[in-house]
Formats: structure tokens, sequence, C-alpha cells
């Protein structure tokens, strides 16, 4: 049974490790970590998301898309987004893939797929108004941009201007050197993605003119008029205007196809002049594109199947345990450190409880180790022929660290007992106390640079941090006689958490770390309460008692999320912590931008399955025309759209006992041609 908070903790740490490789390649220009750790990390990540949907709440990947536009350079908006793609690593994956597109799309036919190898280097965007190139923009985090068109311009594979192209056309491709070309330079860098990456980031083009860079060109953003009926007509107009299309790419259907191909360029990926780690399948059709959208994550109409994993055999020293900011109870494998994929490994996760009796994992045995494609690496297997005879099997303990007894709790969804063990005892676990330290401060939460987890760590061991409250008042003249304090970092220190001071209430709804609840709940939440004041009646047990009714009207919010928020403002502790933090902050209301559209402050709810589209496509289109989805029928709402196929009669029922609008598929249709 997977432990959704164990994988969480897991998750948020990657992204932070992420971060700062992420800091130390494109702010400093000097890596603290190769081009391989940095994309098993990055791989890792998306395969999780991948993996674990429910991850999607937290949102995390958003920050991983690229980085943080540096102030070194002007900073752009992308006019489309510039997402990261999802993860497949097997055929299971890709079957998933092609099938999540049909049943959206509510098709039955095979769907044709463009398929491209995905070049392992730097994205850029390319904005074109009239034939001309007007600005080239670096992914960034991807919404924002580093105007980089200096440097860009550098690069000979990158035309100036196009012959007969539409008014405005955003071309988007992947910067990268070649192998042969980085070895002439590789004094100077550490690998060909930190090459392209630094060279793009340099504020005098003339040194980045040096640097032999290439392009690839992928796909489009913005395009008026849009003239294109696929992706693959597409990559051959973006030919005849000179831009340079990797000879690989080709037209897949079914998934025999796509396995034929995957092995084929994986086979001949050594002899390539460029890094690949996979290929990028997209749906060939633009209009299917369309059609799909995107997640906040990612494009609903594209995947990367990446290359094999590696493996590798290693022992077990010890198996230790740690305790989640939610409480869960995690054994981690401490192995003899082994390089498996290029990265050497010494811890790997066994999971929880569950996993260790089934596979009977023990102290001393050799094992299997796997990295890439799982949040951290795992064993897979024990060869229990190398097991020494005196071996004993481990006893999961029963107790947290803080000495408490743990649990295992009753799944809301499955209605089965959780495989997790897990210490409820919140901010009075000292180990729970601080993970939620560490999970306060990241980027997602009060994104408070110059805290990280050491720092945590060190400040909580002496004392400085105990409570969330702390941190806005800590005492910086006692930081400054710490060793590896100066005046200059304390000063940006104290200046960082000023600015975190002031934050919207989803964000600090996120921040406080309620199981359960992710970015995207906690959206849906400030949506609901609108300030801190309203929140705050949640302190209160008659109050919260009647919020949390009114709280299963919400689409995204069900029992699950509604149960933990009521755990935790149940427990004292978190109440008069949570409180206290709130009094030292400056907590925004929230405003969500409404969609202007023929659907704008209308609540609208779905049932039943339609001939013409899926109902996820029904409820995206809903919503683009700033419509509310609801999760349950109330006096709210203002339709019930009806589907053809199955619906469900108790809500059909109970909307005509509340007289509220039945509209059939049909009438759905004719409201949206309106």
């Amino acid at each position: 049974m997977i432990d959704n908070n164990k994988i969480k903790k897991l998750y948020t740490e990657k992204v932070s490790k992420l971060l700062k490789f992420n800091k130390a390649y494109f702010d400093k220009d000097h890596p603290i970590a190769t081009d391989l750790e940095f994309d098993q990390l990055k791989k890792e990540l998306l395969d999780l998301v991948k993996k674990y949907p429910f991850l999607k709440e937290i949102k995390n990947l958003d920050n991983l898309v690229g980085f943080k536009p540096s102030s070194k350079f002007k900073k752009t908006q992308h006019v489309k987004p510039m997402l990261s793609l999802s993860n497949a690593f097997n055929k299971k994956d890709m079957l998933d893939f092609q099938k999540k597109i049909k049943n959206f799309l509510n098709i039955k036919t095979q769907i044709e797929l463009s398929a491209e190898p995905k070049i392992d280097g730097i994205s850029a965007s390319l904005r074109y108004v009239n034939g001309q190139l007007i600005y080239g923009l670096s992914r960034g985090d991807g919404i924002f941009g580093e105007d980089i068109t200096e440097n860009l311009e550098t690069i000979k594979d990158i035309p100036k201007k196009l012959i007969n192209a539409p008014e405005v056309i955003e071309v988007r491709g992947e910067v990268y050197i070649g192998k042969k070309d980085f070895e002439k330079i590789k004094d100077k860098f550490a690998n060909p993605r930190n090459a392209a990456g630094g060279s793009l980031r340099q504020k005098d083009s003339r040194v980045t003119k040096k640097i032999p860079l290439k392009f690839f060109a992928y796909g489009i953003g913005e395009t008026k008029p849009q003239i294109f009926k696929n992706q693959f007509d597409l990559l051959k107009k973006l030919k005849n205007w000179n831009f340079p299309i990797n000879p690989n790419c080709k037209i897949v259907v079914s998934i025999d196809e796509i396995e034929e191909n995957h092995t084929e360029l994986e086979d001949m990926r050594s002899s390539l002049d460029y890094d690949v780690d996979g290929i990028v399948y997209k749906v060939n059709d633009l209009h299917f594109q369309d059609r799909l959208g995107s997640t906040s994550n990612s494009p609903r109409w594209a995947i990367a199947y990446k290359f094999s994993s590696v493996k590798a055999s290693s022992k077990i020293k010890d198996i230790v345990i740690q305790v989640g900011r939610t409480g869960a109870i995690t054994p981690v494998a401490k192995i003899n450190p082994v390089t498996v994929g290029g990265v050497v490994v010494s811890n790997a996760t066994l999971h929880n409880e569950d996993e260790i009796n089934r596979k009977d994992i023990r102290v001393g045995d050799i094992v299997t180790i796997q990295r890439a494609g799982d949040v951290i690496p795992q064993v897979l297997s024990v060869d229990k022929s190398k097991r020494n005879k005196g071996s004993k099997k481990f006893i999961f303990p029963t107790k947290c660290l803080c000495g408490f007894a743990t649990k295992k709790e009753m799944s809301v969804a499955t209605k089965k007992t959780d495989a997790v063990r897990r210490c409820t005892r919140g901010y009075e676990c000292d180990f729970i106390a601080r993970e939620k330290l560490k999970h306060i401060v990241s980027k997602d939460a009060f994104d408070i640079e110059g805290l990280g987890k050491k720092v945590i760590d060190n400040f909580w061991n002496i004392n400085f941090v105990k409570t969330p409250s702390d941190i806005f008042q800590l005492n910086y003249d006692r930081i400054e006689k710490l060793e590896g304090w100066g005046k200059l970092s304390i000063k940006n220190l104290k200046k960082a958490i000023e600015d975190s001071k002031k934050i919207v209430l989803d964000r600090f709804i996120y921040s406080i770390g309620i199981r359960h609840i992710g970015q995207e709940n906690a959206k849906i939440l400030a949506g609901f309460f609108k300030s801190i004041k309203k929140f705050s009646e949640l302190f209160n047990h008659k109050k919260r008692k009647n919020i949390l009714k009114n709280l299963d009207d919400l689409d995204g919010i069900g029992e699950t999320q509604i149960r933990s928020i009521e755990d935790f403002f149940s427990n004292k502790k978190n109440s008069e912590i949570i409180e206290t933090l709130i009094s030292v902050l400056e907590i925004k209301d929230f405003k969500k931008i409404n969609k202007a559209g023929k659907l704008s402050n209308k609540n609208i709810m779905f049932t039943g399955g339609f001939a013409k589209m899926s109902r996820s496509e029904a409820k995206a289109i809903a919503e683009e025309n700033g419509a509310k989805i609801l999760g349950t029928v109330t006096k709210k709402l203002n339709y019930l759209v009806v589907g053809n196929s199955k619906p469900t009669k108790k809500k059909i029922d109970r909307a005509k006992e509340l007289q509220i609008d039945l509209m059939t598929e049909d009438s759905w249709y004719e409201l949206l041609k309106r």
C-alpha cells in the first residue's frame, strides 16, 4: 500500500535538491551536479507525478520547468507557457497515455503520434513578427523567460528572417552542443548541457558566440494566423524556413510501432553527435492538441518516453526509520555506496512495513537497486542465495522515534487499512515539527531563500527555531555569532524573511502542511474562505463543524481532505502554533481571477457519459468559459448536465428536488455555440 505522505515528503526533498542544482547551474554558472545527476533527478520527479497523480495537487513541477529568471536579464512572459512533459518508462505507460487521449477525446480509432528524439539541451522560444526575429527567451520557469535574444542570434542554426511566415509565430526548440564540439571545450564546462546553458546566459554575447551551439526546432507557441493542421507538417514547414529539424522524427500509430521506434533510437543513441534521453510522442493532429489542452504541469497531448533505467547490486548495512512531516514512518536501507546510472547511491527506500515483510528484506542482504523512474532508489529484490545463515528478520518498530505509539489508519478512499504506520501527534512530535518547518520555508510555501534543510536542522538543534513563528522572530545578533554567517548573509536572510511575511491565503494554507492538502486543494480552499479571518474560524470547534459540512460541495475537496482538516485543527497544539503564526504575518485575501466567458459565475455539474466528448473535456471547456465545477448537487448549482450514458439517478432526482435546471447533452452543445 502506498503512503501518500511519504511520497509527498520525498518528492519535496527531491524538488529542493533540484532547485539547488538549478541555482548553481543557471545563476552561478558553477554546476554542483553532473548532467546525469541533474537528468536523473528530474526524471525521478516527473515520473513520480506520472506514477502518483495526487501529486498534481502540489504543483511543484511548475517550478521545475526550468529556473527562476535571473536578474541579469530582462524578464518576459511567454504568451503560451512552456510546460514540462509527463514521463513514460515502459510499454504500459505508453498504452495508458494512448488510452487517456482516446478517453478524453471520446474516440475509439487509433491516433497518429509524431515521434521526436528528446534532445538533452536547453529550451528556447523565438518570436517572429512579419517574418522578423523580434526576441528570444529562455524557458525560465515556464511562465516567464529571460530575454537572451542577442545570445540566440549568435547561433547559426537560427534564422533571423522567415519567408512567407504567419504574421506572428513563436518557434520553440532545443539549444545544444554536439559531442565532438564539446570535446574541444570540455575543460571549460562540466558537461554539454551545462555548456549550452551557461553559454546562453552570458551577459556578453561575444562570449556566447565563441561556443559552437546548435539548435533543433520542435514546435510552436503562439501563431497568428494558425496555418498548420498537424505536428509533422509543422516540422516540414519549419525545415523549409531553414530551421534544423531532427532527421529521426517519424509518424507512429500502434504500440508495436512505438516500441520498435524506441528500441531503434536507443540502439543508435551512442552513435549520435548529441545527447538524447528518450523520445517525445505528440498527438499529430493540432486540433486534437487544442482539445486536449494541458494540466497545470504538462500538456495532455505529449509525453516523454524515457530510455531504460539502470540497476545495480549492493549490501544493506542497516535499516533506519525516518519520520515525515505528516507522521509517516518510513524505513530506509543504508547500503554500501554503489554507482547506478552514473550516480553514487547510498540509500534506498523500503517503502513501508508490508513491503519489508513481503520481500523479506534484512540487514546484511545483497539486494538489487534500481534508480531512474522512482522517487528515490528502491530495492527491487533480495538475493537470498547470498544471505548469511544467522540473519534475522527486521522487526518494524511500533513506536515513533519520539516514543509515541504509531497506528495504521483506515483509508477513506479504499476502505482498507493503510500499509504505513503513522505518528499522529503533529507538532507535539519533535521529528514531525522539524519536518514541518522545512516544508514551511520551501519553494512553494513561504519560499525563504537562505533557510534550507541544513539551516533548519542547525537552528533546531541550537534552539533558535522550534515553531513556525520563531522563523519570523529570529535573533539575528545570535546568528551572527555562528560559524559561516556574515553580515551580508544575515542581511539577505533577514530581507527574505521580512518579504515572506506577506503571503497570499492559498500559499499560507498549503504551507501549514495539512495532510492531503496540496497546492491545488489549497487554492480551492482559499477560494472558499477568501480571507484569513474566515479561515481562522476552523480553530473554533462549533464553527469548524459547520464549515466542514459546506466543504463537501467543493469539487476537488472530498472526504479524505475534510477528515484531514478536521484532524489537523482538532489537535490543540497544531491550532495554537498556527494561531501564533498568523499573528506575525500579513496574510492577503485570496482573489481568484475569474475567466470571462459565457458561463461566468455559473456552477455546473456533469453526470453520465457523452457521445461527442469525454466528461473531462466537458469540464475543461466549462472552466475555460468561466464556470465553476461542483462535486455535489446543492442549491448553489445552476446546471446539471446529464449525459446519455449511465447518468447517476440520485443526482438527477436531487437536482429536480432543488428545482435545478437539467441540461441534456444536446442542449449543452447548443449552449456552447451561443
